[in-house]
């Protein structure tokens, strides 16, 4: 079970990097618009974020689950995803979007640094 915890980890970690590295390539972009991989990212870190919740139990039984972080970094998660949504579409995605996106995704890096 190890194991699994490990790659589901890789894979979250490795997804949360996209959404950033993502949001980061539009930086100067001249109309900014949203790549739709920012929204793939998304989707794979919530639903591995979600695995490794389930996991917690069964790969750390001693440990305690920060219930309050892991809830945060999902609602996090669904922020950025519909303001994703709604704006895939658009022709330009509006600065204040993508600074809000670019937000989130940093304070749910942060979040989950903090111990």
């Amino acid at each position: 079970m190890s194991a699994i915890n490990t790659v589901f980890y890789v894979i979250h970690l490795l997804s949360v990097l996209g959404i950033l590295a993502l949001l980061l390539l539009q930086s100067k972009k001249t109309p900014r618009t949203l790549n739709p991989g920012v929204l793939h990212a998304s989707l794979t870190a919530l639903l591995a974020g979600i695995v490794l919740v389930g996991l917690h139990n069964v790969v750390k039984p001693d440990e305690e689950l920060n219930h309050m972080k892991v809830g945060i970094k999902f609602i996090i998660l669904l922020v950025i995803l519909v303001l994703g949504y709604t704006n895939l579409k658009k022709p330009e995605l509006p600065k204040k979007v993508w600074l809000t996106m670019l937000g989130l995704t940093l304070t749910n890096i942060v979040i989950a640094s903090w111990r």
